[in-house]
């Protein structure tokens, strides 16, 4: 089968089934819940929903922990529930990707049961061991603050095992051969049930080099060749979106010098670059981070976006960078986590700022890649800081002013809805908003169809623009022959800015994509553009021959 790039161009919605819908009341959204918002999800014009984990786990790291990649935690539903949910997103047109969380298993997994009673067991092998405690061993936490060491002794096997995340998360030895065959096994079981690809969990530690006597971090990056490949093999269009902070020149090493490993990667460089230039009205960082993160293969594509279930890390930022986004956006230690982050939502961080959210929706369905969406954002939910780590920012989605938002009949839901204050459930729902010609929710529907219209985003060379104002961020985008010219002021003021949007004719006409309004330029071929504060516009650019073609339409 052909390889369809169809992710070039698409908008992607991530969600927990855990926290999205309950339908039968038990205080935990499944997937029979899940199915009955298809049609809301795909009204608001999404091409994909990224699933976060739901296969079965002991749920001491939301999900993250597996104990059998072969099924469902029975609390979301069952195997059959699963299909009938992705036949009802493809019916729809949407596709599904899924977490692939293969770094390590939940302690409690058969396989490592087996590896640790017997030395002799075929699994002993798939995780990685020590005899004695490795010098290393207090080095290299993914959880600075909550994580005490990466190598824990275990009383059964009387051995020391690696984990680079929590202690119950014991690493599998990804260099064995049969595991990376059960990775394999694992991809085509899911791709089988109607998968469309993965979003694959911690790649970098995925493929390095593991064990007590590894002294640098060296990597392995021929597996992921061979993921891709078994891939296209089963089915032609599917992919991998991998999480892989890591920095620009290494990013080539993971899309493949010739497109044949990654189809996909965060870009957590110029996410957090845009934080900084949201912070400090100062968007030269920010055009750096997407210069630093051009080069990649024409088939590769970056996932663009702005929160995640995670916290907001800030570990690549400048130290006077990270001063000024925590001081913006976390002031208080307890908005902060891991000695790195912020772990709140977006709305929150803004302060309920419709103007500044706008502006950085704006900014994020306009920077080059894909956008990816989290559940709850189209509406602009809050957090709840009283929860512990990251569940502050994982509360259920918010439907209605009914109980609990909408979200469960259950007196007890799996995590408190947020209720009172300006985030609570009572005012701030998607019911409300969907009244309401004006909310964020409607804005949010027109800004993923505008982009959707806009393939130059997706496809096309990305060009910055001098607009003489470093709080005024200017991007070009051009593609086969077509132009498009995205402005968008960072400063809590309106401003004027000249800039010759393109070459010759070819840039004397923006025709602005919201209302069809054009304006020319002058003499010099300038334009000159009024934003408000916190304000933006998209463009179409053209000549002469642009607007004769436009008429002819």
């Amino acid at each position: 089968m052909i390889n369809d790039l169809w992710y070039k161009n698409a908008v992607i919605y991530c969600l927990s089934v855990e926290t999205f819908m309950d339908a039968n009341g038990d205080g935990v959204g499944d997937f029979q819940g899940l199915q009955r918002r298809l049609d809301y999800l795909a009204g608001l014009g999404i091409d994909a929903i990224w699933l976060m984990p739901f296969q079965a786990s002991p749920q001491r790291d939301d999900g993250y922990d597996v104990t059998d990649y072969y099924n469902i935690d029975p609390r979301y539903g069952t195997l059959g529930d699963f299909v009938e949910f992705t036949h009802g997103a493809k019916q729809r047109g949407i596709r599904v990707l899924i977490d692939l969380v293969v770094n390590h298993t939940s302690d409690h997994h058969p396989w490592f049961q087996q590896a640790r009673s017997d030395p002799n067991s075929v699994y002993r092998d798939w995780y990685v061991w020590s005899g004695k405690k490795p010098a290393n061993a207090d080095e290299g936490m993914v959880f600075p603050g909550i994580q005490k060491t990466t190598w824990t002794y275990d009383e059964k096997a009387r051995q020391y095992y690696f984990h680079r995340f929590y202690e119950f998360q014991p690493d599998l030895n990804t260099a064995n051969p049969h595991v990376q065959a059960e990775i394999l096994k694992i991809m085509g079981f899911w791709i089988q049930l109607g998968v469309s690809g993965f979003r694959m969990d911690a790649v970098p530690f995925v493929i390095a080099e593991k064990g007590a006597d590894v002294k640098r971090l060296s990597k392995r990056y021929e597996m992921l060749r061979r993921f891709r490949e078994f891939l296209q093999w089963r089915l032609g269009d599917s992919i991998i979106l991998a999480e892989a902070n890591v920095v620009p020149k290494e990013n080539l090493k993971y899309f493949g010098e010739d497109g044949d490993r990654l189809q996909m990667m965060f870009n957590f460089h110029v996410n957090q670059a845009l934080f900084y230039a949201l912070a400090s009205s100062d968007a030269r960082p920010l055009i750096k981070a997407v210069e630093a993160t051009r080069e990649r293969p024409a088939t590769a594509q970056w996932g663009i976006f702005l929160r995640n279930h995670d916290e907001l890390d800030l570990g690549r930022l400048g130290e006077k960078q990270r001063r000024k986004v925590f001081e913006e956006f976390g002031p208080d230690k307890g908005m902060q986590l891991y000695d790195r982050g912020i772990r709140r939502r977006l709305a929150p961080m803004l302060d309920g700022d419709r103007r500044r959210l706008e502006l950085a929706y704006s900014l994020m369905f306009s920077l080059p890649g894909t956008p990816v969406l989290r559940y709850g954002d189209e509406i602009g939910m809050g957090d709840d800081l009283s929860l512990p780590e990251r569940n502050c920012a994982r509360t259920p989605m918010q439907w209605s002013a009914e109980p609990h938002g909408g979200f469960t009949k259950s007196r007890r839901p799996v995590l408190p809805v947020i209720s009172g204050g300006p985030f609570g459930f009572e005012h701030l729902n998607v019911a409300q908003q969907r009244r309401d010609p004006d909310s964020l929710l409607n804005w949010m529907e027109r800004l993923i169809r505008m982009r959707k219209e806009v393939p130059e985003i997706g496809w096309g060379d990305c060009v910055p623009l001098n607009t003489g104002d470093d709080g005024v961020l200017a991007l070009r985008y051009d593609w086969r022959n077509n132009s498009v010219l995205v402005v968008h002021n960072l400063h809590s003021r309106p401003v004027e800015v000249s800039f010759v949007a393109g070459v010759g004719e070819h840039g004397n006409l923006l025709i602005d994509i919201a209302d069809g309004a054009s304006s020319d330029a002058d003499a010099n071929g300038r334009h000159r553009l009024l934003l408000d504060a916190y304000g933006y516009q998209w463009f179409r650019v053209g000549g002469l021959d642009y607007l004769l073609r436009r008429r002819e339409i």
